[in-house]
């Protein structure tokens, strides 16, 4: 006898279907899921063909989306960023001197009141 075919969104699923969708897949979906295109919609979606005793599912991914910030957000902030940084690098003096410990290896330096042992 064959087992019984049905399609269903992955929201659908009950508590009790979910646990066992991630028992059968524990490293998750990534390298499982199929692309798919609805032939009346045109929409395309993500899915996953899940077998178990009884029945064989293709579940329909839910699609993730991402969040990105419009183009029009605050484009004068990262302006401002770099005025204050361009402040910064003209009011510093700072000196090119090595006089500070770089490396881990080195050894410590003697002072020189130490060279003048008489």
């Amino acid at each position: 006898m064959s087992k019984k075919r049905t399609i269903i969104s992955y929201d659908k699923l009950n508590i009790d279907q979910k646990k066992q969708l991630l028992i059968a897949f524990p490293e998750g979906f990534s390298g499982n899921t199929t692309k798919m295109t609805n032939p009346i919609t045109g929409e395309v979606f993500d899915s996953l063909l899940w077998e178990t005793d009884e029945i064989i599912y293709l579940v329909k991914l839910p699609k993730v989306t991402v969040k990105s910030p419009s183009v029009d957000d605050d484009d004068d902030d990262f302006e401002d960023d770099f005025d204050s940084v361009d402040a910064k690098g003209e009011d510093d003096d700072v000196s090119d001197d090595d006089d500070d410990d770089d490396s881990y290896d080195d050894a410590p330096e003697e002072s020189e009141d130490d060279d003048d042992e008489d």
